[in-house]
């Protein structure tokens, strides 16, 4: 089957083989931070020129070194594994026994096809086996994994198999609802469609399990 160029410019080809792991080069952190700012810096600078923008303008002067540390340091952040939350947890003392829920966790990412922006919210939950991790934790590994281009497929899965590994358990699930804005401002510019991704583990695969969750956080947010 034959997809026109055209066809895989609007849907990207991740979507047709979406890998759980971010496509990383072997080689990606070979160079400092500042010097991929340095480099980052021209190629902005490059962009701005070939779109004919002034560069000596006081208003522009200072975007290309704006546009690369926000790259590097802040919205491409999760790319850096020393940025990873750490994975400490704690005995389940209260002996809680059921799902444990953090829902509406902001979600900030990059769609890895356009760079343009993902917002929404993640809803997570997992059911203790032995282990709970502190509830900010939840919100620094899905604003982790969301700092880098990403698929929002691949987000889904990646939080979950964090926490599984973190707690030691395969009883865990994670929603996202988010726009992209690849979708609201350009293409067929949808300024009210979302997308809805989940990924479900261990218990949650049992639909009473799993309807027990999807009526917690009911996907009734406004972005």
């Amino acid at each position: 089957m034959s997809i026109n160029n055209e066809i895989l410019d609007e849907m990207g080809d991740n979507h047709i083989a979406t890998n759980a792991e971010t496509p990383l080069r072997a080689d990606a952190f070979n160079i400092s931070d500042e010097e991929k700012i340095e480099s980052i810096k021209k190629d902005v600078e490059n962009i701005l020129t070939t779109l004919g923008m002034d560069l000596t303008d006081d208003s522009l002067k200072g975007t290309p070194n704006r546009v690369a540390k926000m790259f590097v340091k802040e919205i491409f952040g999760g790319l850096n594994p020393n940025k990873k939350p750490s994975s400490s947890t704690f005995d389940n003392k209260y002996k809680y026994g059921e799902m444990l829920v953090e829902k509406n966790i902001v979600v900030y990412s990059t769609c890895e096809h356009h760079l343009l922006p993902i917002v929404g919210r993640a809803h997570v939950a997992y059911i203790s086996n032995g282990s709970v991790v502190g509830l900010s934790k939840m919100n620094r590994i899905v604003d982790y994994y969301a700092k880098r281009p990403q698929v929002q497929e691949r987000l889904t899965i990646q939080i979950v198999k964090e926490l599984q590994s973190v707690l030691n358990t395969e009883d865990v699930a994670c929603v996202i609802d988010a726009k992209h804005l690849c979708v609201n401002s350009r293409g067929i510019r949808d300024i009210e469609s979302s997308t809805v991704t989940s990924e479900f583990g261990g218990k949650f695969k049992d639909e009473k399990v799993r309807r027990e969750f999807l009526d917690y956080i009911k996907l009734d947010t406004q972005f």
